[in-house]
């Protein structure tokens, strides 16, 4: 990072008190519903992390430990950093018992409610962007740099420190006036603005998430084994997804929402206005039949700009194959299965012949 000329050295703090000020109004203006400023201590986190990586709860995340200490370590990530501005943005498309609604329809292709509209990496890289720009044209020179889910970084922890919530049980941020439905990212500076203050646990004795889980993956509170989450099957994890899983997962192709949906903050979560959050090509409204009848053209045109587009063709059809193989029994639905049954990829055809077998199964 280049050397700011604003007066970092300087023992007056008024001038970044106003600076702070000033980035919070910034953010709302381009958009976001909060920001705050935190430093870069996260030895907590990084004893958390630790523990959690050598309980293999990562499953096929190897870059969660592929980056030792720079994950954990802002400023081995990037040398000269001090400070870290966190900033979310609502991103709820529909009411939660518009997407409840959605997910108990057992013929219904459930997508998580972040991924029904432009891919939010886009969305707040650009906006948090702008934000950078203003601070610098306003501090003469800072070094900073953005992240949106982009490199080893520790976003909820730092956004916690930074009060923008606190870490739920279910091992998202949870903000009392706002929920959990929404997306974070971050700017790494070199300038010494004063950091806020974070918000205490508020979870109580709720379990709610831990109770809702559909494949158990909340094994203890703030506990998350990700070999089990559906999130993490339906995403992260590329190849065959462990049979004693795959009923659990019913219709949700990609990702799942239940413990967002079940805990009693969201009730004070709102819609989102950012337009580029609204659901697109169909996608939620959309039937499983629909979707598993795309050929590839068709999947990399609809999920253009998508967060969906990343899993690729492949993974697409090897979950909807199980959520098909978990939906009532329709000749539809065999027929469906049966068309693909033949396909090139050994890992497609593994799942159809799974849902095949739960739709007729041998005598």
């Amino acid at each position: 990072m280049p050397t700011p000329n604003f007066p970092v050295q300087h023992t007056d703090p008024e001038p970044f008190q106003s600076l702070a000020g000033q980035i919070k109004t910034w953010g709302q203006q381009l958009g976001f519903q909060q920001v705050g400023i935190t430093d870069t201590d996260l030895a907590e986190a990084e004893l958390r992390l630790l523990g959690w990586l050598a309980a293999g709860y990562q499953g096929d995340m190897g870059y969660m430990e592929r980056h030792g200490t720079r994950r954990s370590r802002p400023a081995e990530l990037v040398p000269g950093t001090l400070r870290i501005i966190s900033a979310r943005m609502d991103y709820l498309p529909e009411s939660p018992t518009a997407s409840r609604q959605k997910q108990s329809d057992p013929a219904s292709a459930f997508i998580s409610r972040y991924a029904l509209g432009r891919d939010y990496h886009k969305v707040l890289r650009q906006r948090l962007q702008r934000l950078a720009e203003r601070l610098v044209a306003h501090a003469g020179t800072a070094g900073y740099r953005v992240f949106v889910d982009s490199a080893p970084v520790m976003e909820k922890p730092l956004a916690a420190k930074a009060g923008l919530g606190w870490i739920g049980k279910h091992t998202n941020l949870i903000h009392p006036q706002a929920g959990s439905w929404f997306f974070l990212g971050e700017i790494y500076t070199d300038l010494p603005l004063p950091v806020d203050a974070p918000f205490s646990d508020h979870c109580g004795r709720c379990h709610a998430c831990l109770e809702i889980c559909p494949t158990a993956a909340i094994v203890a509170p703030y506990q998350l084994d990700a070999r089990r989450c559906i999130a993490y099957l339906t995403i992260e994890h590329c190849g065959s997804i462990p049979i004693a899983l795959r009923p659990l997962i019913g219709n949700r192709i990609y990702g799942c929402d239940d413990c967002q949906r079940v805990c009693p903050w969201n009730r004070f979560a709102r819609c989102t206005a950012e337009t580029d959050f609204a659901p697109r090509h169909g996608l939620a409204t959309a039937t499983l039949l629909e979707l598993f009848c795309w050929d590839e053209t068709t999947f990399l045109k609809r999920t253009e700009g998508s967060a969906i587009r990343r899993i690729g063709y492949v993974q697409w059809l090897r979950n909807l194959a199980v959520a098909l193989g978990n939906a009532p029994s329709a000749p539809e639905v065999v027929n469906a299965l049966r068309s693909r049954s033949d396909h090139a990829h050994p890992l497609v055809r593994e799942h159809i012949e799974w849902g095949l077998s739960r739709l007729h199964p041998l005598p």
